[in-house]
């Protein structure tokens, strides 16, 4: 009797309240591919390229000749005194050294502004999604963790869609900020 009265209660609130619910406007977002297909994260991706290209090639050019001149010591390691192994060796072992130093300086660098950029996109695509379901009267906005969303109230191409009218109005960089020179590691 208990279990029958529960039951009643539970459907007569469903029902009481079934009006409240069945007119929300609800809508779902594909974050990650916004973060992947908005021309703005491509945007991101070409800057940082250009951005940091320049270094990398730089430090493999220095890991080349490193290897060039540490191939010649074991050429000649054989014939050299023992003051000029020892000189060559530390001076390998001092050139490895600063090149894993700046290497990983490059990489720290490398990270930073990448999340400084993924922020600002991040802030971006917020505000596109926010602006989206204001004008189109959503009630809400789902994105990360769900589990299923059909075609019908999946917004992202709305969204993608919007990015893209974005970008080719502004043809501004994401973040509104210009490139940033990477640290020289001298």
């Amino acid at each position: 009797m208990v279990k029958s009265v529960v039951w009643g209660a539970a459907a007569a609130l469903m029902i009481a309240t079934a009006p409240a619910w069945a007119d929300l406007k609800i809508g779902y977002v594909n974050y990650t591919e916004l973060l992947q297909k908005a021309p703005q994260a491509k945007q991101i991706q070409e800057q940082l390229r250009s951005e940091f290209e320049p270094k990398q090639r730089e430090l493999t050019q220095l890991q080349q000749s490193l290897k060039t001149r540490a191939d010649q010591y074991q050429r000649n390691a054989a014939t050299m005194t023992d003051e000029q192994r020892l000189r060559a060796q530390n001076d390998l072992q001092d050139s490895d050294r600063d090149l894993q130093r700046r290497q990983s300086e490059l990489q720290d660098d490398f990270n930073t502004r990448r999340q400084e950029e993924l922020s600002s996109l991040q802030r971006i695509l917020e505000d596109q999604v926010r602006s989206y379901a204001r004008a189109q009267n959503f009630d809400l906005v789902l994105a990360d963790g769900v589990i299923y969303a059909t075609d019908a109230i999946n917004i992202t191409p709305a969204i993608l869609s919007r990015l893209n009218q974005a970008a080719a109005k502004t043809g501004a960089s994401p973040g509104g900020t210009a490139p940033r020179k990477a640290k020289s590691g001298h």
